[in-house]
């Protein structure tokens, strides 16, 4: 089985992608991680040098590369990749593949990704907490639509990542 998972940055998927390949002992790919050691920079690199069109392209085509490997494993996307292009009409045409959204609130994201900020290519330049609530909830309401087409959903307001993993463990079996 292929779980991929989807979700808004900070909302958890390489934290819970790592320890439920750890639980069921299958192999962890970070699709960010994948596109940087095929481009040999970074995420925030790709963007700046070769633009916003060209990482969603290699975006897509790193997805459906991973896409076509066969056996089981977890897949952690980035927060944007179901919202572009074919990607995911990609993912949930994929055969053996499961879709886990990581439902963050606005509140639990803005705490998440302000202490974490600098490392976000995204929201570095967001100033203060009322400003990077107000992008985050325009952004959540844009993909809201492609998020809540996952298989399974899970709200990661109160668990522990320990917890969501045990809870998708259980969903999936």
């Amino acid at each position: 089985m292929k779980v991929i998972l989807v979700g808004y940055m900070g909302s958890g998927k390489t934290t819970v992608g790592n320890l439920l390949a750890e639980q069921l002992k299958i192999p962890f790919w970070d699709l960010d991680s994948e596109i940087e050691q095929a481009e040999g920079m970074s995420i925030a690199d790709v963007i700046d040098k070769k633009g916003e069109i060209y990482f969603r392209k290699k975006e897509n085509q790193v997805l459906k590369d991973i896409l076509t490997e066969t056996g089981s494993y977890i897949l952690a996307t980035g927060g944007g990749t179901p919202c572009y292009g074919d990607s995911l009409s990609t993912i949930l045409g994929s055969p053996g593949t499961k879709t886990v959204y990581l439902k963050a609130s606005i509140d639990v994201l803005t705490e998440r990704l302000f202490l974490d900020k600098e490392e976000r290519p995204l929201v570095a330049h967001l100033e203060d907490r009322e400003k990077l609530m107000e992008f985050i909830g325009i952004h959540l309401f844009e993909r809201s639509h492609f998020y809540n087409q996952a298989d399974i959903i899970l709200d990661v307001r109160t668990d522990s990542p320990q917890i969501l993993t045990t809870r998708i463990i259980q969903e999936l079996f």
